[in-house]
């Protein structure tokens, strides 16, 4: 899933690429992922593209007084090409959810937003102020906006798992599946820690670990090309999806705690003081 780095890079991409120019045509080859019907999709064309920006992990393409607002989800992505293909998508074939024309049809740039795999998350709205839309309004302080106070004090009012507080995008925006776990690895800290009890020194290595982990992902990613993204994310991580490999820290073996559609990974020695968290999905299969 593209987290807050990932998102960055993208809106700095079509700020690079896209603003100055104007939609020309939008294509919608996925009806579903149109999250709003008015302004139609339509009101789109013939607008200047004004400005690229993020809201945790939503993306904003402004084009002049309307905004396109997209969440990739967990297999979604925006593929830039410098010339798009004239003929109108199919519906319903492939990956293609949408389509922006940002010259002449067949002749000038644009990008694809497509979504792989069968379960379906790509969602895209067309309003003029992304503010409307409940998922922003409702999102937490930014990751990289937080102050170390700030942080702290969210931190002290919360009882859940830490892995479920920095991936809870009502809590802090911005901070996924991928780099939560890289983040704890970084702070030395378990999944499973409760937020309000860290002393003080945690929740200082925890606010660091934050901030190194994301501002790096960033500077690795803005200016990447589009396409080079995904590849560059995980070259960059130290345990997430590195199950069985050892930790680059200590050489012991990541492990893995798996729930229904996801999981996550980590270090015993580094991070639970050499024990091994229970894996539900292996203790249901070992009854």
């Amino acid at each position: 899933m593209p987290e807050l780095p990932e998102v960055e890079a993208l809106a700095h991409h079509l700020r690079e690429h896209a603003v100055g120019r104007r939609v020309e045509r939008v294509d919608v080859a996925s009806l579903s992922v149109l999250k709003t019907a008015s302004p139609p999709w339509t009101a789109l064309h013939g607008r200047e593209v004004t400005g690229a920006s993020r809201h945790g992990k939503y993306l904003v393409l402004a084009a002049d007084g309307l905004h396109l607002v997209t969440h990739l989800a967990r297999a979604g992505w925006l593929r830039w090409a410098d010339t798009m293909s004239a003929t109108p998508p199919k519906p319903g074939k492939g990956p293609l959810a949408l389509r922006v024309h940002l010259g002449p049809p067949g002749q000038g740039p644009g990008f694809d937003l497509t979504e792989a795999g069968t379960k379906k998350g790509l969602a895209v709205w067309i309003v003029e102020d992304p503010a409307t839309i409940e998922q922003i309004a409702t999102l937490g302080p930014d990751a990289l906006a937080l102050t170390r106070d700030e942080f702290g004090a969210v931190l002290a009012e919360r009882t859940e798992r830490l892995k479920t507080l920095l991936t809870s995008q009502r809590v802090i925006a911005g901070i996924g599946n991928a780099y939560s776990d890289e983040i704890m690895h970084v702070a030395k800290l378990s999944p499973y820690a409760t937020p309000a009890r860290l002393p003080e020194e945690s929740v200082d290595q925890l606010y660091e670990a934050m901030r190194t982990v994301l501002t790096d992902a960033v500077t690795r990613s803005v200016g990447q090309d589009a396409a080079r993204l995904k590849g560059e994310k995980r070259s960059g991580l130290r345990v997430h999806a590195r199950t069985g490999l050892p930790c680059p820290i200590c050489a012991d073996t990541i492990r893995e705690v798996s729930f229904a559609d996801k999981s996550f990974q980590y270090c015993p020695t580094c991070q639970t003081g050499g024990k091994p968290l229970a894996d539900r999905r292996l203790s249901r299969l070992l009854k």
